[in-house]
C-alpha cells in the first residue's frame, strides 16, 4: 500500500524522512502553463518525468527505464506527484514493484476535493 501525504504535510514529513526525492510525473504542457515544483529550495531534489506522452496521454512506455537514468538510489524514498494525486499514485506503484519506496502526493501539484495541493499551500514553485 502506497503511503499519502497531503501537500501541507511535507515540510514536516521531510524533518523525519530527510532522504526524500520529489518526481512530477506530469506534461511538460502541465509544467509550462500551470508551473513546477521547486523542491530543491526545502532540500527536495526535485525531477520531471511524464508518465503520459502526446495530446493523447498515452502511456509512456519508457518510463521505468528513463526513471532509472535519473539515478535516483533506491534507499532514497521517492515523492510522486501530478495535478491532483491520480498519475502518481499510479506511478508511485509501478516504481514499488521496481522495489523504489514511494509515497503518493495525494493532492498533487493543483489540489483536489480533500486538500489544496502543492502550489495553494505556498510551498515553492519555479
Amino acid at each position: 500500500m502506497i503511503k499519502q501525504l497531503a501537500s501541507n504535510m511535507i515540510k514536516e514529513y521531510l524533518k523525519s524522512q530527510p532522504n526524500c526525492v520529489l518526481l512530477d510525473v506530469r506534461t511538460d504542457e502541465e509544467w509550462n502553463q500551470d508551473g513546477k515544483p521547486d523542491g530543491d529550495k526545502i532540500g527536495l531534489k526535485t525531477h520531471f518525468l511524464t508518465i503520459q506522452i502526446g495530446d493523447e496521454r498515452i502511456f509512456n512506455e519508457n518510463f521505468i527505464q528513463k526513471l532509472k537514468n535519473l539515478k535516483i538510489n533506491q534507499d532514497q524514498e521517492i515523492l510522486t506527484m501530478c495535478r491532483s494525486g491520480n498519475r502518481s499514485q499510479i506511478a508511485a506503484e509501478l516504481l514499488t514493484k521496481e522495489n523504489y519506496t514511494c509515497s503518493n502526493i495525494s493532492d498533487g501539484f493543483l489540489g483536489n476535493q480533500e486538500n489544496i495541493g502543492w502550489k495553494n499551500c505556498d510551498l515553492p514553485c519555479q
